[in-house]
């Protein structure tokens, strides 16, 4: 009776650990974020290959960087206090996690968000959705928001699934950070249903 629940880049590795380990029955999800994709092909697969070679490039110099200062660089994406006002000059991504993270809703001062910068390698290297397909016929659950930046990569990840033992929730008018936190729109119940179909049958649900 073991299920896997993934919120945003959990989500991702959640999906991830199904692919080898069939102790997982059934994987749900929630904003989920592929991100060896956007570190390997940019936002929405954008970046261009000089773009991609010049990365290459300045995470291999930092790895020099990295070793003769004896310890990663690491470079926080939120400030270590909570803030009142997300800064006019962010981009509307960007602007969704600083109102999240960085203010009241959803500061802590050890989470401080992003990756040691070389740790993009590794992402890059470690394609999460490659072999999605042999998770079926394990049933996976994607919940997505319908006003949602992030919402293309349950979809992609939807469609490389193979059968029909798959299920794809948009909840209307829900952005990326509304199902971290917005009991109003989290779909509790559909969850519950969900594992409960799966663990106790269809007559569970």
């Amino acid at each position: 009776r073991i299920g896997a629940i993934g919120l945003c880049g959990a989500g991702g590795f959640a999906v991830t650990a199904a692919q080898v380990d069939k102790r997982i029955k059934a994987v749900a999800t929630a904003s989920m974020y592929d991100i060896s994709r956007a570190d390997h092909y940019g936002w929405k697969d954008s970046m261009t290959k000089d773009e991609y070679d010049a990365m290459l490039e300045r995470l291999g110099e930092q790895r020099w960087k990295d070793f003769g200062k004896g310890g990663p660089e690491y470079l926080p994406s939120f400030p270590p206090d909570a803030t009142t006002a997300v800064p006019e000059e962010l981009d509307a991504i960007s602007a969704e996690f600083w109102e999240y993270y960085a203010m009241e809703r959803g500061h802590h001062p050890r989470a401080r968000g992003g990756f040691t910068t070389t740790s993009h390698l590794s992402f890059i290297n470690f394609p999460l959705m490659e072999y999605i397909e042999t998770i079926a016929p394990r049933p996976l659950l994607f919940i997505i928001g319908e006003e949602a930046h992030s919402r293309y990569f349950s979809e992609d990840a939807f469609k490389l699934l193979r059968g029909d033992n798959k299920e794809l929730l948009i909840i209307p008018g829900a952005c990326h950070v509304d199902l971290y936190d917005n009991l109003e729109v989290i779909p509790f119940d559909r969850i519950e249903r969900f594992f409960r179909k799966v663990f106790d049958g269809p007559a569970a649900e």
